[in-house]
C-alpha cells in the first residue's frame, strides 16, 4: 500500500525509534572502540603508528567511499533491509577482528565493518525521516543525535572495561551480541519503506566510489600523489557532469541550490573537522600522560556524553522557537570554548571543563544541523541524502584524523629531545617503552594543546561561516513536491 509518511503516523514510531538508536549505537561503539584500544595494539600486536593510522583509516575509507551507493540501493530496494544487511556484515567483520592475530588482519577486519557501516549508518536516519511528521521529527533527530554521542563514549568506556580483564581482540566482542538484538528489533518493529524506484545507475555508482574513496585516500596518506589526484578530480566531475543528465539521478544536484542546504553542509564538515580527532587525542592524553587504565579512561570521558545528551534534547526544544542558524552558530562558538579550555590548561579538571563544555555546543548545534540538511531532502531520496549527510561527516573525520594526526604527531617530534632514538620521537608508545617517559608526557602534552588550538579555530571558522551564509529562517517552500512524500510502505 501506500501512505503518506508526513500525514499518517506510525503508533510504534518511538519502539521503532528505540530501534534505529540501539542499530546506531553498535555503529558508534564499532568507530570509536579502537580509541582506547590503541595503546594495547601497540604492546600486543607490535602495532607501528602506521599500522595504527591504517586500522583506524581503512575503516573511514571504505565507509566513506561506499555511503552514496548504499543510500541509494536503500531507497530502490529498501532501508530496513540495508540496515539488517548493515549488522550482519558489522557482525561478521567483528568476529573476524577478534581471531586477528596480525595489524593486517585488523585492517582487513576494519574495511570489513566499513562496508557493514555504510549498508547501515544511511538507513538509520532516512527511516527516521520517513517515519516522523515534521513537527515531531526535530525531537527524534535529538535522540538519534545523543546516542551517536553516547556510542562515542560507550565505546571507549565499554572498551575498557573489557581490556583490564581481557587482550585487545575483547574490545569487539561488544558488537555482536547488540547486532543481534538490533536485527531482531528491526524485524519485529520497523516496516520496510523505499522510496523512488528509479533504476540503478551503474555508472554513478562506480563514479561515486571511486570519488569518494580516492579523495578519502588522499586524505589519509597526507601527500601529493598525483594519479589518485587526478582519478579524484576526474570521477567528481565525471559524476557531477553525469548526474545533470540523468532523469533519475543517483545525488539530486539541485539540492545544493538551497543555500539553507548548501550552507549547512559546510558548516557540519567544518564542524566535524574541528571535533573529528578529538576522542583520539584525549583517549591517548589519558592513558599515557595521566596513566589512567583503559577503564578509568574510559569513565573518564563520560561526561561529554551526559552533556551532550543533556543539552541535546535543549536544543531540540529551543529548535521549536529560534532558527537553526542561532543555535548552530552558537554551538559552534561554544565548541570553541570548550577547545581553548583544553589548549590552555593540563590535566584532568581541564579536561574535564572542556568535555562539559564541549556537550553543551555540540548539544546546542548538531541537532539544528541535522535537521536544516534532512529537511531539504525529499523523503523520496531520505536514503541517500542521509547518505549525503553522513558522508560530509566521514570526510570531515578523515580530514581531522589526518590533519591533526599530523599536527600532534609533528609536534610531539619536535618537542622530543633531539638525540632520542627516531622510534621513541615517531611515537609515544615506543618513547615509553625506551625510557623516555618524562619528555613524552611533555611532548605529548604540547601536541594536544596545538591540536586543540586547531580545532578551535575550526569552530570558529564554521561559526562565522554559518552566521554569514545561513538565513535566520529557511525559505518557506521545500524542495519536495507533494508526491515526493509518498513512500511505499510494506509492514513486515
Amino acid at each position: 500500500m501506500r501512505v503518506n509518511s508526513n500525514t499518517v503516523r506510525d503508533p510504534r514510531r518511538w519502539l521503532v525509534l528505540a530501534a534505529l538508536c540501539l542499530a546506531l549505537m553498535v555503529l558508534m561503539i564499532d568507530s570509536t572502540v579502537l580509541n582506547i584500544a590503541i595503546p594495547s595494539l601497540i604492546r600486543e600486536l607490535d602495532a607501528t603508528p602506521s599500522d595504527i593510522q591504517w586500522i583506524l583509516d581503512s575503516y573511514v575509507l571504505v565507509f566513506a567511499g561506499l555511503l552514496l551507493t548504499a543510500g541509494s540501493l536503500s531507497d530502490r530496494f529498501g532501508r530496513r533491509l540495508m540496515l539488517i544487511l548493515g549488522l550482519i556484515v558489522l557482525g561478521v567483520g567483528s568476529s573476524a577482528a577478534v581471531l586477528a592475530t596480525e595489524p593486517w588482519q585488523v585492517v582487513a577486519a576494519r574495511a570489513v565493518m566499513g562496508v557493514g557501516g555504510a549498508l547501515l549508518m544511511p538507513s538509520t536516519l532516512s527511516i527516521l525521516m520517513t517515519t516522523f511528521d515534521e513537527d515531531e521529527r526535530r525531537m527524534a533527530l535529538a535522540a538519534w543525535s545523543t546516542v551517536s554521542i553516547l556510542g562515542i563514549v560507550a565505546g571507549p568506556t565499554l572498551g575498557g572495561l573489557l581490556l583490564e580483564r581481557y587482550w585487545w581482540g575483547s574490545v569487539f566482542l561488544l558488537n555482536i551480541p547488540v547486532a543481534v538484538l538490533a536485527i531482531v528489533a528491526a524485524l519485529v518493529l520497523m516496516p520496510e519503506t523505499r522510496g523512488e524506484q528509479r533504476p540503478i545507475d551503474g555508472v554513478a555508482v562506480v563514479l561515486s566510489i571511486l570519488a569518494l574513496a580516492s579523495t578519502v585516500y588522499l586524505i589519509i596518506e597526507r601527500e601529493w600523489n598525483i594519479p589518485v589526484l587526478v582519478l579524484a578530480v576526474v570521477s567528481a566531475v565525471a559524476f557531477v557532469l553525469w548526474e545533470r543528465r540523468q532523469e533519475h539521478p543517483m545525488l539530486p544536484l539541485g539540492l545544493f541550490a538551497d543555500r539553507d542546504f548548501t550552507g549547512t553542509c559546510a558548516t557540519v564538515l567544518l564542524m566535524v573537522f574541528g571535533m573529528g580527532a578529538v576522542m583520539l587525542m584525549l583517549t591517548q592524553y589519558l592513558q599515557f600522560v595521566l596513566g589512567y587504565g583503559p577503564m578509568k579512561a574510559g569513565l573518564a570521558l563520560l561526561p561529554y556524553a551526559l552533556a551532550g545528551a543533556v543539552f541535546n534534547g535543549l536544543g531540540a526544544t529551543l529548535g521549536r522557537n529560534l532558527a537553526n542558524k542561532t543555535l548552530i552558530v552558537a554551538g559552534l562558538a561554544v565548541m570553541a570554548v570548550a577547545f581553548t579550555i583544553l589548549a590552555v590548561g593540563t590535566g584532568y579538571l581541564w579536561v574535564l571543563a572542556s568535555m562539559l563544555v564541549m556537550g553543551i555546543g555540540g548539544g546546542l548545534a548538531g541537532p539544528a544541523a541535522y535537521t536544516a540538511i534532512m529537511n531539504a531532502i525529499p523523503l523520496r531520496h531520505a536514503g541517500v541524502g542521509s547518505a549525503l549527510n553522513d558522508t560530509l561527516q566521514q570526510v570531515g573525520m578523515a580530514l581531522s584524523i589526518a590533519i591533526l594526526g599530523s599536527v600532534l604527531a609533528g609536534v610531539f617530534t619536535a618537542q622530543m629531545p633531539a638525540d632520542a632514538p627516531s622510534a621513541a620521537r615517531a611515537s609515544i608508545g615506543a618513547a615509553f617503552e625506551l625510557g623516555y617517559t618524562d619528555a613524552a608526557k611533555t611532548a605529548f602534552t604540547d601536541a594536544v594543546s596545538v591540536g586543540a588550538w586547531v580545532s578551535a579555530g575550526f569552530s570558529v571558522m564554521a561559526a562565522l561561516f554559518g552566521a554569514i551564509v545561513l538565513r535566520a529562517r529557511p525559505a518557506p517552500a521545500r524542495l519536495e513536491e507533494p508526491a515526493a512524500a509518498e513512500t511505499p510502505v510494506r509492514n513486515p
